[in-house]
């Protein structure tokens, strides 16, 4: 039993040698063998420069099709503007399968940034073209906790027909909210939220007239808020 062990043993062995040495001499013809002579890009983008992306696969894919290194071609992909995700396989026995995501936009972070869905910052070529979007400003880290919020005080701002066109918070952490009927909210630092809630529950007492006349709004007091008139 020990000699057919040892025997199977070294069966295997050379049967191992033998694939890996067909291997890898499959992988030295590399591109003469087995060419690269599809490759299909996916996905549906505005921004992403079309140009571009051949570009980045046109020489990494001459290696073939056992050689081409994914990885290499997936963050050379992330590296362009506008891509979010890749996905990348191949597809026996001569094909290249290449899927791209585009960033989608929800805010402005600064004046050369924004931010995606998942308030994730990205910095494309063309940020200027977003000026439509709601401008962001707080400390760094604080991007995706701060994309919530911001959502948050869309979804009722949109209540009351307003609509939020900056939300900045300062490095002491006090809010102020710029709309874009030219209204500016002090919320400050200290239960801002219940403070801007405080606000709207008042503000249908107010007719439609005064409501326009309103040019800031300072929520910073305890049990009520100043109102400065246009």
């Amino acid at each position: 039993m020990k000699f057919l062990t040892w025997k199977y043993l070294l069966l295997s062995l050379l049967l191992f040698a033998i694939i890996w040495a067909g291997w890898e001499e499959l992988k030295a013809q590399g591109a003469d063998l087995l060419p690269i002579k599809y490759v299909k890009i996916q996905g549906t983008y505005q921004h992403v420069s079309k140009e571009k992306v051949k570009e980045a696969l046109l020489q990494k894919v001459m290696m073939g099709f056992l050689n081409t290194d994914m990885s290499t071609i997936r963050g050379e992909l992330l590296d362009l503007s506008w891509v979010s995700e890749v996905n990348i396989q191949r597809v026996w026995p001569n094909t290249l399968e290449v899927k791209i995501y585009e960033e989608y936009p929800m805010a402005r972070w600064g004046k050369t940034e924004l931010l995606n869905e998942h308030g994730k910052l990205f910095k494309p070529d063309n940020v200027e073209q977003f000026s439509q979007l709601p401008l962001l400003v707080g400390p760094e880290g604080l991007e995706k906790k701060l994309m919530l919020i911001m959502q948050h005080l869309q979804k009722i701002l949109s209540l009351h027909a307003l609509t939020l066109k900056a939300f900045e918070v300062d490095k002491r952490r006090a809010w102020t909210l710029k709309l874009d009927n030219g209204m500016v909210l002090k919320l400050g630092q200290k239960k801002p939220l219940e403070k801007f809630n405080r606000f709207l529950t008042s503000l249908p007492k107010l007719k439609k007239k005064r409501k326009s006349a309103i040019a800031k709004v300072d929520l910073r007091y305890a049990n009520g808020y100043a109102v400065t008139w246009k």
